[in-house]
């Protein structure tokens, strides 16, 4: 199903849609580098309690609302006539990617609940190794949007 005014749209919904990304991809990146900073701090802490006051607002002030204009500019892409080809399979990765991203973007905030209550469990190993899949999931979006292998 398609919408045909979307059309006539389609420039500055491509446009908001990059826009968006960038900054929920910020924000992604960025989230996990304070949790590994913050697992180094005592809970309590002044220090510790400045971590929480930046990562939550980092999540709700930046990405969530990014997140959802990503979401929401996407999916006026997809309705627009013309703009997915649904017999190729990157569209089909993409989304898979995307979906993963905002299921990323789930575990994020929980984690930041966990350091909010004081009850991090998690090493500053894993959160560096949460802070690499981002990228990984970027890399594997924009190669699917641009090249379009398949």
């Amino acid at each position: 199903m398609t919408i045909g005014f979307l059309t006539a749209l389609y420039p500055w919904s491509k446009a908001f849609h990059v826009i968006a990304m960038i900054a929920w991809m910020a924000g992604m990146f960025y989230l996990p580098r304070l949790y590994v900073y913050h697992c180094e701090l005592r809970p309590g802490s002044a220090e510790s309690e400045r971590f929480k006051v930046m990562e939550r607002r980092l999540l709700k002030q930046i990405i969530n609302p990014a997140m959802i204009a990503t979401w929401t500019f996407g999916v006026l892409l997809v309705l627009t006539p013309g703009i997915i080809n649904w017999s190729t399979g990157w569209w089909y990765v993409k989304l898979a990617m995307v979906l993963l991203m905002s299921g990323l973007h789930g575990a994020l905030s929980r984690w930041r609940r966990d350091f909010l209550e004081d009850h991090n469990r998690r090493t500053q190993r894993f959160y560096r190794v949460a802070n690499e899949v981002p990228t990984l999931l970027v890399i594997v979006i924009v190669v699917m949007v641009i090249v379009r292998p398949f």
